[in-house]
Parts: C-alpha cells; structure tokens; sequence
C-alpha cells in the first residue's frame, strides 16, 4: 500500500499564486527562463533556474547557482509571498485544457515506497540530471517541484474529490499563459485528512507519470540524510518527497516526436526505399496527426507521408518492443540514420506534442534532416511496463497539462 501523508505545505499567498507559478525548470531553456524572470520578479523560475540572476557566463552546475536559488527561496519565504500552512494538509489540484479537466491530490510520498517500488518507474535516469538535482533540492533544503504520479483512485474518494470541490471554494483559481486553468483547495479538517489517508493507503500502487529525475533525486537526498543522521525515526520530513497523485484514466499523453538532423548518407528516395520493408509508405497532402497506433508521420524533403508498420514487425512482440517508439528506434534510427543510442547521440533531438507538426518541419529543414510524427503512447502500456519491471525507450511520454512549480513547496525540516 502506498505511504502518501499530508504535510505543511509552502506555498504562495493567495493574490500572489498567478504571479508565482512557472513551468517545470526542464521545459524552458536557459534563455527562456531568464525572460520570463525578467518579466516577473516573483516567478518561482528564479528558484528553479537561478542562473537567471547571475552573469550569463556562469555554468548551470556551478555552487553559485544553488546557492543563488536557495538565497531567492528564503527571500519569497521573508517577504511573505510564501507562506507555510499551519496545519498539515493535502491538496486538490485540478487543470482544466482544451476543455478537459484532471483532478489530482497533493501529498508527500515515502522514499521508502519508491525505493520498494510501491512507486513504480517506466524510464532510466542520466546521472548529470540527477546531480544537478540532489544538489538543488540538498543545498534549497525542499523539494521544489512536485513529481507526476497516477493510480487507480478507488470510486469513492473520486466521489469525494467531486463533492468536495463542489461544496468548498478554491483558495487558488488562474488562467496561465498557454490558457490552462489551474484551481487548487486545502484539505486541512482532520477528519477530511484522515479520510483520504485512508483512502490513499488502499492503493496498492503509484506510478510516476513525469518527473523521474526529480523523484530520483529526492529520494538520494533523502537517504543521504538518513547517513548523516542514523538515531533518525523515518517520521522526519526528509524520509518523504512531494508528489501529486492523478486518477490514471483523467491524464492525457501526448506523442514525444523526433528529429534526425541528417539522412545518414542516405537520399530521401533511398530512405523511402529502405522504409518500405517495414512499413507501408504513403504520400500525404500535408501534415497528418498519425491516426492510430503502429502509424508514424514522415517529414522529408518538404514533403510528407505516412507509415504504416506492416504487421509482421510487430507480431507476437512482447508490451515494450511493440511500442511505436521502440518499432521506429529498432527499425529506422538505430539501423537506417545510425542512431545507435538516443540518450546521448547528438545527432537526434525530442519535441514534446504540444508543438505542432510545422515546427518539427521547420527543425528538419534547418539541417536538412528528417521529422517523425510519433502515436502517443497509452497509459495502460505505460502502466503494463512499469507493472512488469520493464523500462520504455527514452522519450516515449509527454504529459499535458504540465504541473506548474511553486504552488507547493516540501521542506525537508
């Protein structure tokens, strides 16, 4: 059963909430997150990309810079536009995009649930990202931004969750700049505590959704402090890390695209040619969404088309290798344009689906390359890995709405 508590959450005064949260550190770039930092003094960018605010020259891994995001954490705090709740809680976050609404519960988990993989993982991790990590949660003493967990919510406290919402107003209620609404409640009453608690604690499983760096990390912080303080109990804040639980079924996965920045030597008739043994090849109008699974859009050359792997590929393929993502690596990146690993090879970049098909046309006719227009992965494949101990393709998952950063801060004391 998973061990998920409420807790005293530090987060942003109620006029103030709009004005503070930002997109996860990982989705916005370097010069990305400095003009958004411009823009808002209060934006919690300036915790979670601290460089910001220091030369442009500096590193990202520099001591500087955690040390920078720990000093602009304690200002929020001593300025008041972070406040820390008095009474542990946990706490209703609904986003609302493109008219469909998800409703998740803010708690901590136990590091000991993702260590005996009540947690369970579908990704690996770079070690650099969890480094930059543990350092910034170590030195920043929280952890700054929630990891994406989902579960199988018993029908009752979904029930509940409704009714809740229903009978109580929400002490944060915003629009974003890309026109997500975000809505949040406190669960504070003991009684509404102790029944989600309850609840909770009947889910034999969690798996994270997004944020498998940022979990990682907390959990190392968490256990070198239990090094550095062996006489500890396991009660102390330490031993659990923020995290956001989702009804599976509410979630929406998105494609998670790619594009090679060359042909390998090959021409784009010679690619088309080498394709056809693996996929029927279609030539499109223009840019096609692909329709269904085992269907992967091309872009080439100004031009667009449609593959459709032949059966015989996939047949009797076991949950992860007749995954689109792994059928494109196994068939095309790896053999076709020398992808050999995508983790590191330079050569490939990823693009979330929230991007449209021309910009990943544009990105392919910078350097002459090639686009893959990807189905989107299902959450019950992304659950039937995880549940089997195995691990999905680097990139096979991009979440949307993404959970905005700052709303709820964890302190580790």
């Amino acid at each position: 059963m998973a061990d998920f508590r409420a807790f005293k959450s530090l987060r942003p005064a109620e006029d103030l909430a709009s004005r503070v949260a930002a997109l996860p550190y990982d989705v916005v770039d370097r010069q990305e997150a400095k003009a958004i930092g411009d823009a808002e003094p209060f934006s919690f960018l300036h915790v979670d990309r601290a460089e910001m605010d220091l030369d442009p020259a500096i590193d990202l891994y520099d001591p500087a810079v955690y040390a920078r995001a720990r000093k602009n954490l304690d200002e929020l705090e001593e300025k008041g536009i972070l406040k820390q709740d008095a009474a542990a809680s946990y706490y209703l976050y609904e986003l609302t995009r493109l008219g469909r609404t998800q409703t998740g519960i803010v708690g901590v988990s136990a590091i000991d649930d993702y260590l005996n993989n009540v947690i369970k993982k579908h990704e690996l991790t770079r070690e650099d990202k969890e480094q930059d990590r543990i350092r910034h949660v170590d030195i920043c003493d929280a952890n700054t931004g929630p990891i994406y967990l989902a579960a199988d919510f018993p029908a009752e406290l979904k029930s509940w969750i409704r009714g809740y919402k229903e009978a109580n107003p929400a002490c944060y209620d915003f629009l974003t700049e890309d026109n997500v609404r975000q809505r949040v409640w406190t669960v504070s009453s003991p009684s509404d505590v102790e029944f989600v608690r309850a609840q909770t604690l009947s889910m034999p499983d969690m798996y994270i959704a997004d944020g498998h760096h940022r979990a990682a990390s907390a959990v190392k912080v968490g256990l070198k402090r239990r090094e550095a303080f062996p006489a500890c109990t396991g009660e102390e804040e330490f031993n659990y890390f923020l995290t956001v639980v989702f009804p599976y079924e509410e979630l929406t996965i998105l494609a998670y695209n790619r594009v090679v920045k060359d042909l390998y030597g090959h021409s784009s008739e010679e690619l088309l040619q080498i394709l056809a043994d693996s996929f029927t090849v279609d030539t499109l109008e223009g840019p096609v969404l692909p329709p269904e699974k085992h269907c992967i859009s091309l872009y080439v050359e100004h031009k667009w088309y449609l593959l459709k792997v032949r059966p015989e590929v996939y047949a009797g393929l076991d949950v992860v290798a007749q995954l689109d993502v792994s059928i494109l690596q196994n068939k095309v990146l790896s053999p076709v344009l020398g992808i050999g690993d995508p983790r590191t090879d330079q050569r490939i970049f990823f693009v979330g689906g929230s991007r449209t098909p021309e910009d990943l046309a544009r990105a392919a006719d910078k350097t002459g390359g090639c686009a893959f227009l990807m189905y989107p992965t299902s959450m019950e494949d992304l659950m039937q890995i995880a549940d089997e101990g195995r691990l999905m393709p680097p990139k096979s998952t991009w979440f949307e709405p993404k959970l905005r950063s700052g709303l709820f801060i964890h302190k580790l004391r």
